[in-house]
């Protein structure tokens, strides 16, 4: 499995910062940022916001979940602008989505789809991606994920 190594070298050297908002990961990103020396240099805050409610508490827009569901990339978007906002950081990872299971409090979104969203804050630009999760365990689905976050932070840092 790919690591973020050569991630928190490069925001190291070019003196950038990076936080992340994670629904379905539970913190696994952050998880894994902080695994590599050096990470307390670049990671700037990591908020696990599983609920609505607590996304909305951290500036993620009630009417964006109302109007395209808590499972949607309008919300991944939404929480990488605002984690990137709230920290004041060069990077925003928003990601929201199921891992193998079906939520009765939010019925809407496609089952085992992820949305992942990267906010650069210099040019306001939004790299999106989904991910199905179709691995058997929670814990290889974030495995994929991370490697897919890995792959695009190394084409725009």
């Amino acid at each position: 499995m790919k690591t973020f190594e050569t991630i928190v070298q490069k925001l190291i050297k070019k003196n950038k910062t990076i936080s992340t908002m994670e629904s379905c990961t539970g913190g696994a990103v952050a998880s894994a940022i902080t695994n590599i020396e050096g990470a307390s240099e670049v990671l700037k805050f990591s908020a696990v916001t599983y609920s609505n409610e607590f996304k909305i508490k951290m500036n993620v827009s009630k009417d964006i979940i109302d109007q395209y569901s808590v499972y949607s990339m309008e919300t991944a978007k939404e929480m990488s602008k605002e984690i990137s906002n709230y920290t004041s950081s060069d990077y925003g990872i928003g990601i929201t989505g199921k891992l193998n299971r079906i939520d009765k409090d939010n019925p809407y979104g496609k089952d085992n789809m992820v949305f992942v969203s990267i906010y650069e804050k210099d040019n306001k630009n939004f790299i999106t991606f989904e991910i199905e999760a179709t691995e058997k365990t929670r814990v290889k689905n974030k495995e994929l994920i991370i490697e897919k976050i890995i792959e695009q932070l190394e084409k725009i840092i």
